[in-house]
């Protein structure tokens, strides 16, 4: 891989800012390091860029391929840096507040084997250890249109019937900001349903629960912003 190509494949990263960086890395992909883990590539690491990645990272996706050892070598470090800063993979939500449909955000465990890869050289391995490549069947079309509850982050809104929430979409969030929303229940039970923190608008989409909510009639819902906000929960029943 020249230099020049290189250089291309920085203009396509998914953040112009990542692009920077990994230009100013550049010169690093190339030197040699010394390998000091056992973690690789054909093992643990692919395997975390396949789930996790691979659904942007590929030939045909939105950002620049990491599919191969080849391609992800060149931008190890600035991988490592993404992924503890939890820019990505991309998603918004932050994790251990409420479970999601196709949460793609890394555990610790998964970024700590990914750093510890990095700055143990990021050694290859066996390439039959490798898995297969994942498979990416076409865009599946739109689920039908939900009735909504609007809420915003300067009045709370009381659910006057039993309903069950199958997910949340931010509508209003200053870029930046931070969201929290609750709910209330009649029992006393509190349940926060997502927290997004540092709001970018990439992040926009519907935020679909791995098990939707019951919201019993008289549930108190709540969103907390320091700016004004304004979200939708989508009702399934």
């Amino acid at each position: 891989m020249t230099w020049r190509t290189l250089q291309r494949a920085a203009a396509n990263f998914s953040s112009p800012s990542v692009g920077l960086i990994c230009l100013s890395l550049l010169p690093l992909a190339f030197a040699h390091d010394v390998i000091s883990t056992k973690l690789l590539w054909t093992q643990e690491i692919s395997r975390i860029v396949y789930q996790r990645c691979a659904s942007c990272h590929r030939e045909g996706g939105s950002a620049m391929s990491l599919m191969t050892y080849e391609d992800a070598r060149p931008w190890a470090k600035a991988i490592r840096d993404e992924v503890i800063s939890r820019r990505m993979p991309p998603w918004g939500a932050v994790k251990g507040v409420g479970e999601f449909r196709g949460d793609p955000s890394l555990s610790q465990i998964e970024i700590d084997m990914i750093v510890n890869w990095v700055e143990g050289g990021a050694p290859k391995g066996d390439e039959a250890y490798l898995p297969p490549a994942p498979h990416f069947d076409p865009p599946a079309k739109p689920a039908p249109a939900m009735p909504e509850i609007a809420i915003a982050s300067d009045a709370e809104r009381i659910v006057d019937e039993d309903v069950i929430a199958a997910g949340i979409r931010p509508r209003r969030i200053a870029p930046g900001a931070s969201l929290d929303i609750a709910a209330y229940k009649p029992d006393g039970a509190i349940e926060h349903l997502i927290w997004i923190r540092n709001w970018r608008p990439e992040w926009e989409r519907t935020y679909y629960f791995l098990h939707p909510v019951r919201l019993p009639k008289g549930t108190r819902i709540a969103a907390y912003s320091g700016k004004p906000a304004e979200v939708a929960i989508a009702i399934a029943k």
